[in-house]
């Protein structure tokens, strides 16, 4: 876990693309609302591998939003049971129901289904909202940090020279810790 969290402040110190790390949160939102082994956390799961998304931080947000979906739960099932029982969709999802892919997907539970649309809906403004946090960590916060002349003796040591050399990112140098 501490592997992890050091790749991702790796991340949001290197030159990487805020847009791949923001996607991995918003991505890693989606499923760490529901449980793991569902059809379209599987199918995220293949997409997330497929594109090109900061996998340290897909793992980290998957696990930080599992964790707060048991705090979210009652709004998770009041929002999949608001769903399964409008007057209009019952007969939807009836008919659904009658195909062994949607039998897979489990969206007759209140839980599943609440979570897969609270998880699509907030995806975008999750998304945003990360990227603009990064943005601004960048600006203000590793900045801030670069200007100590600790930080500065440290990124001068042999060490360091050495561990970006073993670590293969030398594009460190230029804009991280």
């Amino acid at each position: 876990m501490l592997t992890l969290l050091a790749k991702l402040f790796h991340a949001l110190n290197s030159d990487s693309s805020i847009r791949q790390i923001a996607l991995a949160i918003a991505l890693g939102f989606i499923v760490g609302l529901s449980p793991i082994l569902t059809l379209h956390n599987i199918i995220l799961l293949f997409f997330v591998l497929i594109i090109r998304v900061h996998l340290g931080s897909f793992i980290l947000s998957v696990g930080f939003f599992s964790g707060l979906s048991y705090l979210l739960s009652p709004v998770i099932v009041q929002v999949g049971e608001s769903i399964l029982t409008q007057p209009g969709l019952t007969d939807f999802f009836t008919a659904l129901y009658q195909f062994s892919l949607f039998k897979l997907a489990h969206w007759h539970h209140t839980y599943i289904l609440g979570a897969f649309v609270l998880g699509t809906a907030l995806c975008a403004p999750i998304y945003f909202v990360s990227k603009f946090i990064i943005e601004k960590y960048r600006v203000h916060i590793m900045t801030f940090f670069e200007k100590f002349r600790i930080v500065k003796a440290l990124k001068a040591s042999k060490f360091y020279g050495l561990y970006t050399s073993f670590s293969g990112e030398s594009s460190l140098t230029k804009g991280g810790l």
